[in-house]
């Protein structure tokens, strides 16, 4: 039996926005699933598009959108505030919503799916994590038969781009975070992407459809990459190894454990092989071991994909019954062994000292590692340590840290190897 088409009205025609536009707009194989009736954007006379049909209004009162009583609200504006007040407001009308907001979803998940559920509806987000990757779908639909263990991944191309640059040319972080901004992948301000903030926010989301648990984006530790050096690079290929921006949750027993920050991997991996911009996620399962998505983890067309899947998805299943995410038991990480980086002005009994701090906490040493070539002033060298916890460990960091022979900050790195 032939149904109407849904009647969407899109929120934002920046970037994603109107390539979801033009999406709909060059499908007309869509056209009996699928109707474009409303643009809303601050200052929308500036935005009309020649391409849009004459049948889409334009608009930047929000209101007129909701006096239309649109099927499905497509937010792309991002940010929590006021897009989160017109998510609420769509669903409590009873529209079904599709975002690409992982700070939203982040910061209100349980609440905004509770809201979906209670108004018969649906709030649909393949788009917040990994652009044009269809991770949720995959995760959602293909794995729904496992009981999944661990999500991993690189889920921020900007971190990508800069740490496998570096890999590749032994250029210091600066430059290459520089060079980054001049391309276009990186913001004046690069602090969201390679301090963890965006990684995290999507950890979050992806604790959500994988487990049904929601972390609060405080509980997820995020460390910068602004540390990493060429020398590192140079250390890790010792080990056969490379390193990237790591975001990841780990179910252990009946908790979780989520991090985000700069790891060891080896060079060979999925992660080890990810170079520019791409993301790529690993997924553990029980069952049916690990499975990995990758691809184009941002811009608009990809994004924009990933919008209209979801579109396309609602036409079918616009009563699913929709989702909870509960609240999850925070649990410390799994042992695991690590990368210990030093610099140091050089005299006798350096190493001497950091070996007895360590074997203090009962952390034991695997190997040390000095490259020739750096100054008495500023020597960099390296010390593995075998599989520990990370609560002693970082216990003998604070103690090691204390004495007056280093130049730098020491560096603790884990190392992802065999599973992980």
């Amino acid at each position: 039996m032939k149904t109407k088409p849904l009647r969407v009205a899109l929120l934002g025609f920046g970037t994603v926005g109107s390539s979801v536009a033009r999406i709909l707009c060059e499908r007309p194989e869509l056209g009996d699933r699928l109707q474009l009736t409303h643009i809303f954007n601050r200052g929308v006379a500036r935005k009309r598009a020649d391409w849009v049909p004459t049948s889409v209004a334009w608009t930047d009162d929000i209101d007129v959108v909701f006096g239309a009583k649109p099927d499905v609200v497509v937010e792309v504006v991002g940010g929590v505030d006021p897009a989160g007040g017109w998510v609420r407001r769509a669903l409590e009308q009873g529209a079904a919503v599709v975002t690409a907001n992982k700070m939203l979803l982040a910061a209100h998940g349980p609440e905004l799916l509770r809201l979906a559920v209670t108004n018969k509806t649906q709030l649909r987000f393949e788009a917040a994590v990994a652009g044009g990757v269809p991770l949720i779908h995959g995760v959602r639909e293909g794995l729904a038969g496992d009981r999944l263990l661990r999500v991993a991944g690189i889920l921020n191309g900007t971190s990508n781009f800069v740490l496998s640059t570096m890999a590749a040319s032994s250029r210091e972080m600066a430059d290459v975070l520089a060079e980054a901004q001049r391309l276009g992948y990186a913001e004046a301000d690069p602090s969201a992407d390679v301090d963890g903030h965006d990684a995290g926010a999507k950890v979050v989301v992806l604790a959500g459809i994988a487990f049904g648990r929601h972390l609060r984006l405080a509980d997820v530790p995020k460390r910068s990459i602004r540390p990493i050096s060429a020398a590192d690079f140079r250390y890790a290929s010792r080990l056969g190894c490379t390193i990237r921006q790591i975001a990841m949750v780990d179910a252990r027993g009946d908790g979780f454990n989520a991090r985000v920050g700069p790891a060891l991997v080896p060079s060979g991996s999925n992660f080890g092989l990810n170079m520019g911009a791409n993301n790529v996620i690993t997924i553990a399962g029980h069952y049916g071991g690990e499975n990995s998505f990758s691809g184009a983890g941002a811009g608009g067309p990809a994004t924009a994909v990933a919008v209209v899947s979801d579109l396309v998805s609602l036409t079918g299943r616009i009563h699913d019954q929709g989702e909870e995410w509960l609240p999850a038991k925070i649990v410390p990480p799994p042992p695991r062994p690590y990368y210990l980086r030093f610099v140091v002005r050089d005299r006798p009994g350096i190493l001497a000292s950091i070996a007895q701090l360590l074997a203090a906490q009962d952390i034991n040493l695997d190997a040390v590692l000095q490259e020739p070539g750096y100054p008495k002033d500023a020597l960099a060298f390296v010390i593995t340590v075998e599989a520990c916890e990370e609560a002693p460990l970082l216990a003998a960091l604070r103690e090691i840290e204390s004495a007056d022979f280093h130049a730098e900050p020491p560096l603790a790195l884990p190392m992802l190897l065999g599973g992980e």
